[in-house]
């Protein structure tokens, strides 16, 4: 395998062996979930031009794509609470676009597809939306695809310094968790087959996200701002609650296992695993 992701990707034949696995099962929407930085977009990247290869229409869409315009971001840091200002933890997606949007491929129709700048931190303008037609299977990658709610009791001690500074009664939480119950599920249920990219843990999220800042500085525009690393620790604070649900409990609820070690390299050269029972 590659030994790592900065430039090469993943490894053609583990690429090979995610399109396989999505077009044996029969799926229409083949679901890529890991944590911030594991590779998500890029093996989405990579499957989709091995999909068009044989001849196949494939489409990738992002859960990052569905972010709340940063209007309606605010408003709810106004109206709920301040840091739902930031895009990423559950109840910052417009959960009904995304289903939309994936029910609208998995009949045929046809749709327009989202896309969110990160740079500007606001969903691109609907006429900037590419179109996608007929096809034959959607990607569909996000952070946290697949993870369910914690437990209400799981939630009353903070775990970080994000959440002990700035939400110390456990509001901002508790809205987040409870989107992820209440919301979150009918969006996963449009996913065919899951696949994780299993981080070895939360604290590879830093410096993997510090990587990813400093790759896109390269394709910004002159003058961009990247965040530095306390800006970054701060920043997937607001992540960590359901990074490390995730990494509980998407192991087992995955179809497909592609342990990662610290560089983003997977661990097993036969590629795909199972979860375990």
């Amino acid at each position: 395998m590659a030994a790592g992701l900065h430039r090469q990707g993943f490894d053609a034949r583990l690429v090979s062996a995610v399109l396989d696995d999505a077009l044996a099962s029969g799926a229409r929407v083949y679901g890529i979930s890991g944590l911030q930085g594991s590779g998500k977009s890029t093996l989405a990247a990579q499957v989709a031009a091995a999909a068009g290869r044989r001849g196949l229409r494939c489409v990738v869409l992002s859960l990052d794509d569905v972010y709340l315009p940063r209007a309606q971001r605010l408003r709810l840091a106004h109206d709920v609470h301040p840091l739902l200002a930031t895009r990423g933890p559950p109840g910052t997606h417009e959960v009904g676009l995304a289903i939309e949007v994936l029910a609208a491929l998995r009949s045929g129709t046809g749709t327009a597809l989202p896309r969110f700048d990160k740079l500007d931190d606001d969903r691109r303008p609907r006429a900037d939306w590419p179109r996608a037609r007929r096809t034959d299977l959607v990607l569909f990658e996000g952070w946290c695809l697949g993870t369910p709610a914690e437990e209400d009791a799981a939630l009353a001690l903070p775990l970080n310094a994000l959440e002990r500074e700035e939400d110390a009664d456990g509001d901002w939480r508790r809205w987040c968790n409870a989107a992820l119950r209440e919301a979150y599920p009918a969006l996963w249920r449009q996913i065919d087959r899951l696949l994780l990219l299993q981080a070895p843990s939360f604290e590879v999220v830093p410096g993997w996200r510090l990587e990813a800042e400093r790759r896109a500085l390269g394709g910004a525009p002159a003058g961009a701002r990247i965040m530095d690393a306390a800006a970054i620790d701060r920043f997937v604070q607001h992540y960590e609650r359901t990074s490390r649900q995730a990494l509980r409990t998407l192991p087992r609820i995955a179809d497909r296992v592609i342990p990662l070690d610290t560089q983003r390299a997977p661990v097993l050269r036969d590629g795909l695993t199972r979860p375990r029972s």
